[in-house]
């Protein structure tokens, strides 16, 4: 079951020629999400081979470097004859802003568009085996993250001990799995947790976009496969990493430490830091002693299950 991210835009407000502006690709399943869409984002989808098969935009806040991607997108979109729908999901209040944005730019496209309002600490877009949630941040303007959580799965199946009970292979084996009892020949009735393990957690990927440390994130990230957070500055730019609304690498591995995630990755890399990175990941790694990184764009980074080694 395929959870991919791919990193289309890393760098801050102002892109480097090595960073573009900020913009994520996540593929669950060939469900394509696209996250905030910095300028550009057009080109690095054709450049890193990522394709234009994207459904749903997710924006975080309305700082070009966010956005400045979209009429570029969809006029895209547009020439290369795209009928599928697509729904961009904006912070709340900001509907009317990015609706004339982007008449003012690219006008209608052909295909249908719709944009969404994100409700605070909600279920942005809901699916089958998965959603995904807005979240509060602190980002000195309207501003939201977004947190991808998988449902748990069924319990392992234990082949071996149905056997035993006298389980016939065949369709009670599935029946089993999926929570129903059987009953045997023998008048027997073989309950589902005879047979059937505790249920596996699935995976969760958090994003916050631009953002202040916050104790929300600590709490949506808890025990996340993937947190993408802001880390704009090092240490050496504390003072202004606060008075801009956001986050050093030692703070976004501060939270990653507290949340217990996996993985930690730092985007939106200030072009101050346009050809050294090295000390964002150690100052980051003095707070977490899991995996820290700075993504470069074009870095795909697929996510096993947590049990994937298991067996």
């Amino acid at each position: 079951m395929t959870l991919r991210v791919t990193f289309l835009g890393t760098g801050g407000a102002v892109p480097t020629t090595e960073r573009n502006p900020s913009s994520i690709l996540v593929n669950r399943e060939g469900d394509r999400h696209l996250f905030d869409c910095g300028e550009g984002t057009q080109r690095q989808l054709m450049h890193f081979g990522a394709g234009f098969d994207v459904g749903h935009i997710f924006v975080t806040h309305l700082h070009g470097d966010h956005v400045y991607g979209l009429p570029g997108l969809l006029e895209t979109l547009d020439f290369n004859d795209r009928e599928a729908a697509l729904t961009i999901h904006v912070p709340p209040g900001t509907k009317s802003d990015v609706r004339q944005f982007l008449d003012a730019l690219g006008g209608t496209p052909s295909f249908p568009l719709r944009l969404s309002t994100v409700q605070p600490e909600s279920v942005v877009l809901r699916r089958e085996e998965y959603e995904i949630r807005s979240f509060d941040v602190d980002h000195h303007t309207t501003a939201v993250g977004y947190a991808l959580i998988e449902d748990d799965r069924k319990g392992r199946f234990d082949r071996e001990r149905a056997e035993e009970l006298g389980v016939p292979v065949g369709p009670e084996f599935s029946q089993l799995h999926d929570g129903q009892a059987v009953e045997l020949d023998d008048g027997r009735t073989i309950e589902p947790e005879q047979v059937v393990g505790e249920p596996r957690p699935g995976r969760t990927l958090v994003y916050t976009g631009d953002t202040r440390p916050q104790d929300r994130t600590v709490e949506i990230a808890d025990g996340a496969d993937l947190l993408i957070h802001d880390a704009t500055f090092a240490d050496d730019r504390a003072d202004r990493a606060r008075k801009t609304g956001h986050s050093t690498a030692r703070e976004a591995g501060e939270i990653a430490a507290r949340a217990d995630v996996r993985k930690l990755a730092l985007t939106h890399i200030s072009s101050r830091y346009a050809h050294d990175v090295a000390g964002h990941e150690t100052e980051a790694r003095t707070a977490f002693e899991g995996e820290a990184f700075v993504p470069d764009d074009g870095d795909v980074v697929d996510l096993p299950f947590p049990d994937a080694t298991e067996h």
